[in-house]
């Protein structure tokens, strides 16, 4: 939609950028301030935030190189050029998860009730780094003149996926600060978001242009969801059996 936010001299500013520096400073603020309010020390809960968001981003970097190889073979400069877009978050969700395994093994914090506190600020700053996605004009719909935005950078009308995605991980934000606040089982909060996130993920990619098909018609991202989505409902089932609680 407006890739570039201004311009002054030598310096430019991308809205993909911006906006992802401000998903990362709201999420991180909100979960820190959360995380001392219930009594969990706030240098090392910082430090947590800091490591999750940052190789969620790494991971879903890593990801998107690989899924578009052949262009980054040719073009190896933009391997490093975020601020033009191009994060899968699938895999930020991948690294993010084996970060935190790794912080919470070497702090000696207990994992999952960790995530259980942080996953919702995860939601929260997707929500905004769509936002992000609508303005650099990627993660875009497909064309739609009855429903759709036109966006100058493809010069076509499409649906705003990056929009609707916003919503429904604001959402999803919403509800699992709302489940936080109610009695529950250790890791339900993280494997709720594992199961609602690739829900929801899995049918937005119907809506989507910018994902090949593959077998039976899904892309790529539909099979990751469907794996996301196995795995978290297993281990919510296996949770909800122990007999431990919060």
């Amino acid at each position: 939609m407006h890739p570039i936010l201004f311009e002054f001299g030598p310096i430019t500013i991308y809205s993909y950028g911006f906006i992802l520096f401000i998903a990362v400073i709201v999420s991180l603020s909100l979960f820190v301030k959360e995380a001392a309010r219930l009594g969990y020390n706030k240098d090392t809960m910082f430090d947590l935030g800091v490591t999750i968001l940052f190789s969620g981003i790494i991971g879903a970097r890593i990801l998107y190189i690989l899924l578009n190889l052949d262009f980054y073979l040719k073009h190896p400069k933009e391997i490093f050029m975020l601020h033009h877009g191009g994060l899968a978050i699938l895999g930020g969700i991948f690294l993010g998860l084996v970060a935190a395994f790794i912080f919470a093994k070497r702090r000696k914090i207990p994992l999952l009730k960790i995530l259980d506190l942080v996953v919702p600020y995860v939601a929260l700053g997707q929500s905004i780094g769509r936002i992000g996605c609508f303005f650099n004009g990627c993660c875009y719909g497909i064309a739609s003149d009855k429903f759709g935005i036109y966006f100058p950078v493809h010069n076509a009308i499409l649906i705003p996926s990056q929009l609707i995605s916003s919503f429904l991980l604001l959402i999803l934000y919403i509800i699992l600060r709302f489940k936080q606040t109610k009695s529950h089982k250790t890791g339900t909060i993280l494997f709720s978001y594992l199961l609602y996130y690739s829900t929801g993920r899995f049918f937005i990619e119907f809506i989507r242009a910018d994902s090949p098909k593959l077998f039976l018609g899904l892309t790529i991202f539909q099979y990751f969801c469907l794996a996301l989505f196995i795995t978290g409902l297993l281990l919510y089932i296996f949770t909800w059996k122990r007999k431990t609680s919060k």
